[in-house]
């Protein structure tokens, strides 16, 4: 069974890989394949060391680990980085393509969401790459798409797209399971 726990220092250096693989993964064909190519699952860990460490802003991240204790996934969340959208942000959401499709996105929102809740945040949102074929997937949760823009990633310029739950409670109940372990609008097994 995967369990959802909060990360430790010692997660880094998985959740740097596991961020590497997830973008090479699913960023084919919307980013430069030389980005790609150079992302340094090190350098991306020591990031998000530092992030665990600083503790600033009420960030958290949670990491998804299969029975053997490997980490197959992770989110992170804190207050919104800007204001004007929603009071707290959902940053990441990366599952190893192996293990996606199990139900993992959704308990790893549900951890992110119940964080926020907890910080005080009423609302929620996130940004997504608008060609990421995973957009669906907020949407399905209640999210509401509120705004698009044109950013940089690897020097190429692309647009995202900021996803919102407003209130947050959408968000809770969208991900919480049932008594037989499936989620809202779902058969047991699904998701």
């Amino acid at each position: 069974m995967i369990q959802i726990r909060r990360a430790r220092p010692d997660d880094a250096a998985a959740v740097g890989a596991i961020h590497r693989i997830a973008w090479q993964d699913t960023y084919p064909g919307i980013l430069p394949d030389a980005y790609l190519a150079g992302l340094d699952q090190r350098r991306i860990g020591a990031g998000y060391l530092r992030s665990m460490l600083a503790r600033g802003g009420g960030e958290a991240l949670f990491v998804a680990c299969a029975p053997d204790g490997a980490a197959v996934g992770f989110a992170s969340a804190g207050r919104a980085r800007r204001t004007g959208i929603a009071e707290g942000e959902i940053e990441t959401l990366y599952i190893l393509p192996d293990w996606q499709d199990q139900g993992i996105g959704r308990r790893l929102m549900r951890a992110a969401a119940a964080h926020l809740s907890v910080i005080g945040c009423r609302s929620a949102m996130l940004w997504v790459l608008s060609a990421n074929g995973a957009g669906w997937f907020y949407r399905r949760l209640g999210g509401r798409l509120v705004g698009r823009e044109r950013i940089s990633v690897g020097g190429q310029a692309v647009e995202q797209t900021a996803i919102r739950w407003d209130p947050i409670s959408l968000l809770l109940d969208a991900t919480a399971a049932s008594r037989d372990g499936s989620f809202p609008g779902e058969s047991k097994g699904e998701g």
